[in-house]
């Protein structure tokens, strides 16, 4: 593991860390703490009670942030004819078909989101060993495999964020920058808990939402309290 370094400690010697935050309090302390030459970027980060062993308790899906993400997100289209011509005239960085596969193939990934068509699915599953583990691989629950590219284009370009389990249970999703006001970062955590607690699974025993964090790039965590999230189940 990597060794912090001295601003972290010091940041993180001035508040308790087991303490739970209301969103705003949690989010005005993260703004305090960090101290960063660059905008960071503030990440949310969520420990469920699910086994993502089990196909029944794997959580992924995508969540529209109110107040956008901050950044400029590279979108990669695959698709051919006229929904190639749409995805371009939509915004995508980076429009192709078995060009595209084949600069993948390269490792030349120069995007955050992948896009398809369905009818281009059988090219990208060839990619799934490249793209699954970086979660750039399109599916249909996420709204990245669909006929309607520009659509998604647009809402990925816009504030559209996706969101899925690790191998231990937890989601990652970052909800802005630490430039926006602190009522646009509670927003959008928000939006994030509110998605998070629509996609608990129906057989899931026990307590759903275990942990809530959020931190910026460079700083560390800050507990937030999962009630306040309408998250304490």
């Amino acid at each position: 593991m990597a060794k912090k370094g001295k601003r972290y400690g010091d940041a993180a010697q001035r508040y308790d860390k087991q303490h739970p935050h209301t969103a705003q309090e949690g989010v005005e302390l993260v703004k305090s703490l960090s101290a960063a030459k660059f905008d960071e970027t503030l990440e949310l980060a969520a420990r469920l009670g699910v086994d993502p062993r089990k196909a029944d308790q794997m959580i992924r899906g995508t969540v529209t942030l109110p107040s956008g993400t901050g950044t400029d997100v590279r979108v990669a289209v695959f698709a051919q004819g006229e929904a190639a011509a749409q995805a371009g005239e939509a915004g995508a960085d980076v429009v192709g078909a078995d060009d595209l596969a084949a600069q993948v193939e390269a490792g030349k990934m120069d995007f955050d989101v992948a896009i398809a068509t369905p009818d281009m699915m059988p090219v990208v599953g060839k990619l799934g060993k490249i793209l699954g583990p970086r979660g750039l691989m399109p599916n249909p629950k996420t709204g990245t495999v669909t006929d309607d590219v520009a659509r998604a284009v647009g809402e990925f370009k816009s504030g559209k964020v996706e969101y899925r389990t690790d191998r231990q249970g937890n989601v990652h999703v970052p909800v802005g920058k630490v430039s926006f006001e602190p009522e646009a970062l509670v927003s959008n955590i928000r939006a994030v808990m509110e998605e998070i607690a629509r996609a608990k699974p129906a057989a899931l025993k026990g307590r759903y939402v275990r942990k809530v964090t959020i931190s910026s790039t460079m700083g560390p965590g800050v507990r937030l309290d999962p009630s306040d999230l309408g998250a304490a189940n």
